[in-house]
Parts: structure tokens; sequence; C-alpha cells
């Protein structure tokens, strides 16, 4: 079932100026806010209170109708109602998830508001109460013998409609657990993981940062660490330092509580491997991310090592402190992007490559589904979040004008487009598995990028262009593979005991020197920067899925590039499936294939190609 929503993966904490002038002033123009009353029309609407009163009555009437007679539809074969029973479900998916979702959007706007809190955390413990009713639907569904299961698809054609997501669920059945276990574990996850996840959120939203006497958020000191003044780019870095200092017990804390938790359920559950449940979640096999993460680390010479020693060079040091890795470039033109040419730039992007994905992208603009201006308690960096099939997806972003917030635009916009054209799989099958859910996204990015480049003519602009999308995958790939990496290290000593503070700072700076290479200076104050990544403490092993999602478009755009026939209805085809297949047959059709250990080097060949290019540029 689908549950209420949470951060979505955001990745920063937002800024405090806000509203129309701000935006006005900075020259950003009229910045979009979403319109939620696709939704529901406001919080204490009659609309919300009834559905939620609905969804209590109507999950006790399924687990009344159908519990205990699973398998008993299964056997009468094309007499069986086994196919209702599901369908039966998903309306109630369906409608669990509008609540959840609306919920959870409200919350995203507001963190701080203890309104918006109170209301996203009694939603919350209403649909987890309410759920609890429809726990027994899949657990009694995978205790029936395969043979059956598979007779029944053949008979009941309604049931057949859901054969993918049956087969899916049922990769879940070695690490079932008794039902009134599996109760406990879902009616506790309120008063646990979740509820560490929203101190965590409220923590975050609510520590400021002093720079120069100005107290800011997360987002705008995050930000003075690509100002091209480097006294800026210091001072960023050395305030974030000092606040998350002190507050570094909290965030251990935390760290450890919620590693502990997933240990217990890995133990209860038999994971072997620390990551194994998300791989499992994310439908693809453990060989092929390590595959993945191998290619990566071997990667790191070739990659992130020389392009840093290259930018060093460029800005006149020896080594770049660590508050210079995403400086920009002297070429870098620092004139703010307006809202209205970010807008046009991704849309004519977009309809270079197809005037249908324009047109999908441009609903978002037209119909109040962006919510874009900086806010204090906003929250975090960028998300799309699909809501639900009957509904539309809604995008987040804190917009402030930087080449890299056009980008973000482009990448979420990819996974709205994404999102809309699986929704017709239905709720059951439209999410797609992390692993494939950055195809649109980072597909939408290069196209942004590519048409920006043909049209960019001087030599000093094209190399700073080269060099911020070299920077940006890097980023993408080889950072995330090393968070992925912190991450393992992490969880895998804390099943020993807890970690210190400073334990868990050591690994956070020996994985980053492995990854970021001899050219860069990790000074005093980075050791506490992995406290503010939240995908560590809303989705563990996320981070790979970036990784992942970046290397296997940039095979695909090698596949676009060549201008196969026929790329575009299969692309399409790609993103309308949803969850509907594995990763083997999406890729299939364009000749790609995962699993294959060639398969990662032709991603970071791009990476390459991409520095390579920008050496050259040096020699000329």
């Amino acid at each position: 079932m689908a549950h209420p929503a949470g951060p979505f993966g955001a990745s920063s904490v937002p800024a405090s100026p806000s509203g129309e002038g701000a935006s006005k002033a900075s020259g950003l123009g009229d910045l979009p806010e979403w319109d939620l009353s696709d939704l529901y029309p406001s919080m204490d609407s009659p609309e919300l209170s009834r559905d939620l009163a609905r969804a209590a009555k109507e999950a006790i009437a399924f687990e009344k109708a159908w519990k205990g007679r699973l398998a008993e539809e299964a056997r009468k074969g094309n007499k069986g109602r086994l196919g209702e029973a599901v369908r039966a479900y998903e309306a109630l998916d369906e409608l669990f998830g509008r609540l959840g979702s609306y919920a959870g959007l409200v919350y995203a706007g507001d963190t701080s508001d203890p309104q918006r809190a109170k209301f996203y955390g009694d939603v919350q413990e209403k649909l987890t109460d309410a759920s609890t009713h429809l726990l027994f639907f899949t657990l009694e569904l995978n205790k029936i013998d395969d043979q059956i299961i598979d007779e029944a698809l053949k008979a009941d054609p309604l049931f057949s409609h859901y054969r993918p997501w049956v087969l899916d669920i049922r990769k879940d059945r070695p690490h079932q657990l008794e039902d009134r276990i599996e109760q406990l574990f879902h009616e506790t996850s309120v008063t646990g993981r979740a509820a560490w996840n929203r101190l965590f959120d409220e923590t975050m939203t609510s520590l400021r940062f002093n720079v120069d006497g100005d107290e800011l958020t997360l987002e705008p000191t995050l930000n003075l660490m690509q100002d091209p003044d480097g006294d800026k780019r210091r001072k960023g870095a050395e305030a974030l330092a000092v606040t998350l200092k002190e507050h570094m017990r909290l965030f251990t804390l935390i760290t450890n509580t919620l590693a502990k938790d997933k240990e217990i359920s890995d133990r209860w559950r038999k994971f072997e491997d620390v990551a194994d449940a998300r791989h499992l979640a994310n439908r693809v096999e453990r060989e092929v991310v390590d595959a993945l993460a191998a290619s990566v680390r071997e990667s790191f010479p070739r990659i992130s090592h020389r392009y840093y020693a290259m930018k060093a060079k460029w800005l006149g040091m020896d080594k770049l402190n660590h508050w210079d890795r995403n400086a920009p470039l002297p070429e870098t033109p620092q004139t703010v992007i307006g809202w209205e040419d970010a807008k046009e730039t991704v849309l004519s992007a977009y309809h270079a490559f197809s005037p249908e994905l324009a047109d999908i992208a441009a609903r978002f603009f037209d119909r109040k589904w962006i919510d874009a201006p900086v806010r204090a308690g906003k929250s975090p960096g960028a998300f799309a979040h699909p809501t639900v099939p009957s509904a539309h997806p809604y995008l987040l972003l804190n917009y402030l004008g930087k080449p890299r917030d056009v980008m973000t635009l482009a990448h979420e916009l990819g996974h709205g487009v994404h999102q809309v054209l699986a929704a017709g799989q239905g709720a059951l099958m439209a999410a797609t598995p992390l692993t494939l859910a950055e195809t649109a996204s980072v597909f939408g990015e290069m196209l942004t990028f590519r048409s920006l480049l043909e049209r960019t003519l001087d030599h000093r602009e094209r190399k700073a262009m080269l060099a911020q999308k070299a920077e940006d995958m890097i980023n993408t790939v080889v950072r995330q593979i090393a968070f992925y990496e912190f991450e393992r290290k992490v969880h895998t000593e804390r099943r020993s005991g807890e970690l210190t503070s400073e334990r868990i700072g050591e690994l956070w700076l020996e994985v980053q020197a492995e990854s970021l290479g001899p050219a860069i200076r990790l000074g005093e104050g980075y050791e506490t920067f992995w406290a503010y990544i939240p995908h560590f403490i809303h989705s563990p092993f996320y981070v790979y899925a970036y990784a992942f999602g970046d290397c296997l478009v940039n095979s695909l755009f090698a596949v676009y590039s060549q201008a196969e026939i026929g790329f575009k209805e299969k692309y399409f085809e790609l993103l309308k499936a949803g969850g509907s297949k594995h990763h083997s047959e999406l890729l299939a059709p364009f000749g790609l294939n995962a699993a294959d250990p060639s398969f990662w080097g032709k991603g970071l060949s791009v990476i390459e190609g991409l520095i390579d290019e920008l050496e050259a540029l040096d020699e000329g």
C-alpha cells in the first residue's frame, strides 16, 4: 500500500528570503507556487475528512471480505474472484496514496509550521492504523503455492492483468514474516523510523548558519560554496561546520538509531548484506550493483582525480580546499537566469527531441504543478512526487537562478513526465524502481545540456559549460557511489555497536579522500558534512540509484546519438512501462544489458570523454 508521503529524497534544506517581491528583486521573475487543490481543497476540507473516514471504513470492510479466502478464490480458476480482490486493493491503494501525498506535500511546503507538522503526523498515523487491515493481503497472496498462482493467472483475465505486480511481490516471499510480526513492524513504524525521520527534517529546517552576522538556512549556505568569491565559499563552509558540530550528538544519535532499526529488520527478514533490502526494493541484483560500484571506484583516478587536478590548475591553486570543489570557473557567466528563460530553455530542448514530451512538460507550468520559490521552512532541495494515477505529479524546487537550477528543473521535469506516462499502469504498477526512476530525469538534463552546448560558440563559455556538466556527472556518479560506500561502512560497523561522532567523521573522510583524490584538501570541519545529507536518513542506500541512472542514460544517449531508427518510440514505451517490467526487459530493445560487466564502462566513458574534451580545449 502507499504510505504517507515523506520528504521525497530531497537533498538539502531551503533558504529564508521568499515571496513574490523577493523573486522579482533578485531578477528571477514571478516564481510559480503549486496548487494542491487537485488533491484536496485544504487541510480542514470536508472532502479530506470524508476520505480519511472512508479509508478507515473500507479497509476494515476489505479485510472482512477477503481475509482467509484468497487461496480458495485462486483454486476456483476462471470462476474465482482473485482479480476482483486485487482491483479492490488497488482502489484502496489509490485512496491512501491521495491522502498521504496531500499531507506530505502540505508539510513539505513549510516543515517549520506546527499546524502543518501536526496535520502531517495525524494523517500519517491514521493511514498507518487503517492500513493494518490491509497487511494480510500481500502476505496471504504470497502463501499460495506457485502452481496455483500460475493457473489462476492463466484462468482469470482480471487477475492476469496484474501479473507483473503479483510476480513482483512474490519476490519478497523469502523475507516475509508471520502476520502478527508484520503488523507489529508496521504499527511501530510511526513511533520508530518515521518519528526519527521527522525529527531530522524539523531539526534541519530549524538550523541557522551564521555568515558575517547573517543567519542563513542550509540552502543559501551551501549555495555560498558555488560563489565566485573564494572568501565567501570559505565562510559558508566554516559556518556549515560550526552549526553541524553543535548538533552532532543529535545527528549521531539519529544515525545510530536508524542503522540499528534497519539491522533489526534485516536480521528478522534474513537479509545477508546491509544493502540487500534496498536491492530487493529496487528489483536489481546485488551483483549488478556490485559491478557498478566496482567500476566507478576503479574510475576515480581517470575521472574525479584527473578533473579536480585540472580545476586546481584553472583556479591557480596547488590544491583545492573542500569549499572550492564546486567553485565556478572564471569563465562561468554569473548572470541570474530568470524563471521564464529557464522554462523556455528546458521546454525547447524537450521539444527538439519530442513535441509530445514537451507538451506533457508544459502542463507543469500551465497548471500550477510546480512550487519554485525559496521559503523559510520549505522542504529541502528538489523533488518530483507522483501522487496517484488519478491526479498528477507535483514538482518542488528551490529556484535561485543558477545554471545548476536550470538543470535541476530539467531533471525534475523528466521525473514528472515519466510519472505522467507511467500513470496508465495504475496505482499498483506505475511506480518505477529507483534504478530506472532516474532515467527520464537524467535524459532530460542531457537533452538540455546538449541543446545549450550547441548554441554556445564562445571558447571560454563552452569550456565553462563542459566543466559544469563534468562536475554534475562526477557529483551524480562518483560522489553518490562514495556516499554508498560510506553508508556500507557505517551500517556494517553499527552491527558491532554504536559509532561515535568522531568515528563516523573518520569514515566520511576516508571515503571522500579516496573518491575526490589528492587535488582536494579536506580541511577541518569537513568531517561533519555527512550530517546534512537526508538520503542517509530517509532512504538508506538510495544513492547508488543516481549513479545507476546516470550511467544508464549515458549509454542510452549514445544509442540515441547514433540516430537509431525507432529510438523515440522505444523510449516512450520504457517510460510508460512504469514498474511493470524488470530493467533487463526495458533495456533489451536498445541492445543494452546492465548485467554485462562492460555496460558500466560505456557510461563512465562518456564522463571521461567530457574531461578529454576539456583537456583538448586547454591545449588548444
